[in-house]
């Protein structure tokens, strides 16, 4: 099928071959092996790499789906990571939720997801559990993905608003409001040209 169909969100066939060739495939780790409705993660790891757990969900609406810089599946993994990582935590483990129009063009699906599993890999992140859903055409905008992402938050590690103070310096990784800048001239086609 090129495009994706009500039967890939309904539990039966298509949906099972929706999972094995294209998100088991291109999130392949042993926890997704397993098959199971729930990650089992190992509690020794997360314990050895701090005494505290940092966990937080996000969800993904954006228009257009791929603009410079990314994909609606680029931002869903680098959000939910950075979410978690500025309590001090080292990412590891996404769980990640679909929402499927239907119609959606399966290779535009494909691009996602393979963006989301190329992002995760790089930062040593794994996608351990998933859903997906397909809801008519026209009650979704193409596509949409929550993810919820953990980590060990090291025991020397005590950081949050709540610390912040006069003077405190800090540390961007990019330039501020690149993101937003692109997606309003997307939208509005305002046509500013830059190097996002």
């Amino acid at each position: 099928m090129n495009n994706i169909q009500l039967a890939h969100g309904s539990g039966g066939q298509a949906m099972q071959q929706l999972i094995n060739s294209l998100f088991m495939e291109a999130f392949s780790n042993p926890w997704l092996a397993e098959q199971e409705d729930q990650a089992r993660l190992d509690l020794a790891q997360l314990v050895a790499e701090g005494d505290r757990l940092a966990f937080s969900t996000d969800s993904y609406v954006i228009d257009p789906l791929f603009f410079p810089g990314g994909n609606i599946g680029k931002l869903a993994i680098c959000g939910t990571a950075n979410d978690v990582a500025v309590s001090g935590a080292i990412p590891r483990y996404l769980s990640c939720g679909f929402i499927l129009e239907e119609g959606l063009p399966m290779e535009t699906l494909k691009a996602v997801v393979t963006s989301m599993a190329e992002t995760a890999r790089a930062a040593g992140i794994a996608i351990v559990t998933g859903d997906t859903k397909v809801v008519q055409r026209g009650a979704a905008d193409k596509l949409f993905i929550n993810t919820a992402g953990m980590g060990a938050i090291p025991a020397n590690i005590h950081w949050g608003a709540q610390t912040l103070t006069a003077g405190d310096v800090l540390l961007v990784s990019g330039t501020l409001g690149d993101h937003g800048a692109t997606i309003l001239n997307l939208r509005e086609q305002l046509g500013w040209m830059a190097n996002w």
